[in-house]
């Protein structure tokens, strides 16, 4: 068999519409996770016992089930109840609250990191406790878990990649498309496993360089 990367140039165009859907799948999931992150964290470090076992229940299921069994169940499972969702949205709740339980997790090591001298010194200034959780603990609390979060970011972006499965034609649902029309299978896998290779390594960069710059102060001190 010869190696010909050319039978791809004319489906250049569905496989960078796949990537595009791939990001902004991506990038919604990320911000609901975080969202949905940070409530099940400030649940699980609150002093309600209630709240803190809800929140233990929601990161032990959603840890604990397959990520496909997840989405299957909010695509092919709600139809029955007269919920239906397309499969963009689908996938995008899926790895949201999938990725809830992770970032939660990481949130709440941040959170519980932070020094307690600095919330008293903030409760000793006045400030209502509204406002030392949204300007002291949650930055605090992110910019110390930066690395972790990114680290999800990484595995949303391959998990993603299940959602071709729902028939949402992201990235690897459009390789799988290509290499259906071209017969040329190596081809098209070989470049998908560029493409994600690409893609995980420049989420990795960001990372970091954004750890560099939100610790820029304890970086230098070090």
């Amino acid at each position: 068999m010869q190696f010909d990367l050319s039978v791809l140039v004319p489906h250049l165009d569905m496989l960078r519409d796949g990537a595009i859907l791939t990001a902004q799948v991506c990038a919604l999931s990320l911000a609901g996770s975080c969202i949905t992150g940070a409530a099940v964290a400030v649940a699980s470090t609150s002093s309600s016992g209630v709240l803190r076992k809800i929140a233990d229940v929601y990161v032990d299921v959603f840890r604990n089930i397959p990520f496909i069994v997840q989405m299957f169940f909010f695509y092919y499972g709600l139809p029955v109840l007269g919920i239906y969702i397309d499969a963009f949205t689908t996938g995008v709740i899926a790895l949201s609250i999938a990725g809830g339980a992770y970032t939660s997790n990481v949130i709440r090591s941040g959170i519980l990191a932070i020094d307690p001298g600095v919330i008293e010194a903030a409760q000793v200034g006045g400030l209502a406790k509204r406002t030392i959780f949204t300007k002291i603990v949650m930055p605090i609390a992110l910019r110390t878990s930066i690395r972790p979060l990114g680290a999800v970011l990484v595995n949303m972006v391959l998990t993603s990649s299940i959602l071709s499965a729902i028939t949402l034609n992201e990235l690897t649902g459009s390789a799988k498309i290509v290499a259906s029309d071209t017969f040329r299978p190596f081809e098209v896998y070989f470049v998908l496993l560029l493409a994600y290779a690409v893609l995980t390594y420049s989420v990795s960069i960001v990372i970091n360089l954004l750890h560099r710059r939100l610790n820029r102060d304890t970086l230098g001190a070090a």
